[in-house]
């Protein structure tokens, strides 16, 4: 044990007690099931994890945290934990506000508030209740803070834009211990670099967000034998480019293992799907979609649905998963790029990859949103993002280099710029934005957090970083 290590664990046990005993330090009985991310492929070992319940607790570790001269990592999920992990966390708290889960929904404001660890399974539900709809993302138990933080594409996207764009407010725990409001008209700079900028700024407790009047779409999946993938990765690919805004799909290649969890039609098979929303009424819906149908799917499920069913739509795996994968940002896809794609990923492939997977940008993904924050556009016409399932090492080692290949075959389309919700690995962050933005988020963070006390997945540095070598 090094000197360095043991003054981080003299340092760590002096939050022993805090959160009312929801402190776990290594060697504890409780620390190996506190430090797991939702990515369990993930080796997360931080000098502690706290699990505060309220912001009294959340303010009680901050201030505890910089007295002893460690950093915070906020963590909701952990979904995105692989750009955490490689930065270390020897000297790194991990926060979770897992336990920190309420939720209210206003109605006749169209707003819905809910605390720093809500799921988007905690919201969707009351949200439909009211004929509402929010801007969640396709997995149920994916955190509203990291999404909303972060971006958020969702099945409205091309229509309303990324969720974080609707966020009306963000309390949160500053690196002063201090718990603040950012709004248009509170902390307004520091809400702007919130919408998008991630979780570098302090500990979020609570969101507001604008609330949409979706009662229903007309959504559901499309589905193909593998064998038929280059006939609809072509006419999905041409389709997509004049597919009005009220439309918002993605098209995969799955190779689905034999498991009960998986519907019969589809257990063990390898597949194509084009699933998505439509937000129009049924026959215009039913327009759109006709080139498409054309094909011939073996299953079309397609109709019209509670909108409170499409945060399962995509089939998402839920609960802690081991997974590895990489993403890319793509400008378009001409027949070259479909002639790579496929021969990467498709049906003739050795590919190990569980999902290859375009989502379909443009529309207002692709416009600057009015008054929006650090975040306003996506630039591109696909992102393209490649999981694969690594419950040994030997399918971790082999899913990355797959996913890998997978992104570098694509390389001759793509833009340079990450979409960092999906950047599971570490990339340049300044890739997530636009110069001014980046220096933006740059001198608010160095503002806000002057001596780099919070740690995020995809760091936003402080204009001068003198006071910590790794900040």
């Amino acid at each position: 044990m090094t000197i360095d290590t043991t003054l981080s664990d003299l340092r760590s046990a002096s939050l022993r007690g805090l959160c009312s005993g929801a402190v776990h330090l290594p060697g504890d009985p409780g620390y190996d099931a506190a430090r797991l991310p939702w990515n369990v492929a993930l080796d997360q070992r931080p000098a502690a994890v706290a699990v505060p319940r309220t912001v009294a607790e959340v303010q009680e570790v901050v201030r505890a945290a910089v007295a002893a001269d460690l950093r915070i990592a906020p963590q909701s999920t952990g979904h995105n934990a692989g750009p955490l992990v490689a930065q270390g966390l020897d000297d790194v708290i991990v926060l979770k506000t897992s336990a920190m889960t309420g939720v209210h929904i206003d109605p006749q404001r169209r707003v819905a508030r809910v605390e720093g660890g809500a799921l988007w399974l905690h919201a969707t539900e009351p949200v439909g209740d009211h004929g509402l709809a929010a801007l969640h993302g396709s997995s149920p138990d994916v955190g509203i803070a990291g999404y909303s933080l972060g971006g958020g594409i969702g099945w409205y996207a091309r229509k309303l834009g990324l969720a974080t764009n609707s966020l009306l407010a963000v309390e949160l725990v500053t690196a002063d211990g201090q718990h603040v409001r950012a709004d248009a008209t509170q902390n307004p700079e520091l809400f702007w670099a919130l919408r998008g900028g991630g979780g570098s700024f302090g500990v979020v407790t609570a969101l507001e967000f604008r609330l949409y009047d979706i009662p229903t779409a007309y959504a559901g999946m499309l589905v193909w034998d593998a064998a038929q993938a280059e006939p609809v990765l072509r006419r999905w690919v041409e389709w997509s480019a004049g597919a009005p805004d009220e439309v918002t799909t993605a098209f995969r290649l799955l190779k689905l293992p034999p498991l009960p969890e998986i519907p019969a039609p589809l257990r063990g098979r390898r597949v194509v799907v084009v699933d998505g929303a439509v937000l129009a009424p049924d026959a215009q819906s039913r327009a759109v979609l006709a080139d498409l149908r054309a094909l011939a799917p073996e299953i079309d499920t397609f109709d019209r649905v509670p909108s409170r069913s499409l945060v399962r739509l995509h089939m998402d795996p839920e609960g802690p998963t081991p997974a590895v994968s990489d993403s890319t940002m793509l400008t378009g896809l001409p027949d070259a790029g479909i002639d790579a794609l496929l021969a990467e990923a498709g049906p003739g492939s050795t590919s190990s990859l569980l999902a290859t997977e375009l989502r379909q940008l443009g529309g207002a993904l692709g416009r600057d949103h009015e008054g929006g924050g650090a975040l306003k556009r996506l630039d591109g016409a696909f992102l393209a993002f490649g999981v694969a399932i690594a419950a040994t090492p030997e399918m971790a080692a082999r899913g990355e280099q797959d996913a890998r290949r997978l992104t570098q075959a694509l390389s001759p389309w793509a833009n340079g710029r990450s979409y960092l919700n999906f950047a599971e690995t570490s990339v340049d962050p300044r890739s997530g934005y636009d110069e001014r933005a980046w220096l933006q988020l740059k001198g608010i963070r160095s503002a806000v957090d002057p001596h780099g006390v919070f740690v995020g997945n995809h760091r936003i540095p402080r204009l001068v970083e003198n006071l910590r070598v790794t900040d």
